[in-house]
């Protein structure tokens, strides 16, 4: 699935390249598909207004748009942490990842991380069911997303009121999360907002116990979702900045002047 969404975009990326119009309407068009930072922002904005006007069946109701965690089992305090984790993760997942390979790749690398990072929120889970089909699709989705893991949670320091206390989270607790990308961006984003998240949680009946994460931080209230989604969007808008830049470097480099003569011998030896 993932290597056909690659050559499937490799093959537009090659029908198109001698227009520099059609090849950026086609990158456009790749990262408006692939990019997820407005839903995100959107998403997790739904859920803060339901808790704060006190409908909490409204925003469990909302919860499985942006994770799939019971929301039955949790409450107001309990959504708003898992909605924060789910923003500093999906910021990776859903903006920061994609541009990365984007960068590095073109469209193809924006296709084929899409596709590997939606199969493995598709099936990528340790129930019976998918464990046997599941477990591929989660870790190459665990190799694709460490780049974008890593930037993610260093402009999440840079970007952040709390620099030091997200490098400080980042180093001492994102090694016992048990995803080694998640536990990298949800240990900065504590850091960086003073918060503390992981614990127990709940995922299709079964109940997990999270390592702390930021263990120094408070326990998060619902006004810190909206300060979680500005972060979120102060990285994004670093990613692309400095995504973009590596993209148009590639590109530059790409281009190469001066091409050999074809049927045409020099005098000087070859060179």
């Amino acid at each position: 699935c993932a290597g056909g969404a690659a050559a499937a975009a490799a093959a537009l990326d090659r029908a198109v390249r001698r227009s520099p119009a059609a090849r950026t309407a086609l990158t456009a068009t790749a990262v408006w598909a692939v990019v997820g930072g407005t839903t995100l922002a959107r998403e997790a904005r739904e859920i803060a207004a339901a808790l704060e006007a006190g409908d909490l069946e409204a925003a469990r109701a909302r919860l499985p748009h942006l994770c799939g965690r019971d929301p039955q089992a949790l409450d107001a305090e309990g959504i708003a942490r898992a909605v924060v984790e789910s923003v500093a993760e999906n910021t990776s997942d859903a903006v920061v990842g994609a541009l990365v390979w984007g960068a590095a790749a073109g469209v193809p690398g924006l296709a084929g991380f899409r596709a590997v990072n939606t199969l493995d929120a598709m099936v990528g889970h340790r129930s019976p069911r998918h464990l046997r089909f599941g477990w591929a699709s989660a870790r190459l989705d665990d190799v694709a997303g460490w780049p974008g893991a890593r930037l993610t949670a260093l402009l999440a320091a840079l970007a952040g009121p709390d620099p030091r206390g997200a490098l400080r989270a980042w180093r001492a607790d994102a090694h016992r999360h048990p995803s080694p990308n998640a536990g990298v961006v949800e240990a900065a984003f504590a850091g960086a907002l003073g918060l503390r998240l992981g614990g127990t949680l709940s995922y299709g009946g079964r109940v997990e116990h999270r390592p702390v994460l930021g263990a120094g931080g408070r326990p998060v209230r619902v006004e810190d979702i909206e300060r979680a989604v500005r972060l979120s969007r102060r990285v994004c808008a670093l990613a692309l900045a400095v995504c973009g830049a590596a993209g148009a470097l590639r590109e530059t480099r790409s281009v190469r002047p001066g091409k050999r003569l074809r049927g045409r011998r020099t005098s000087g030896g070859g060179l």
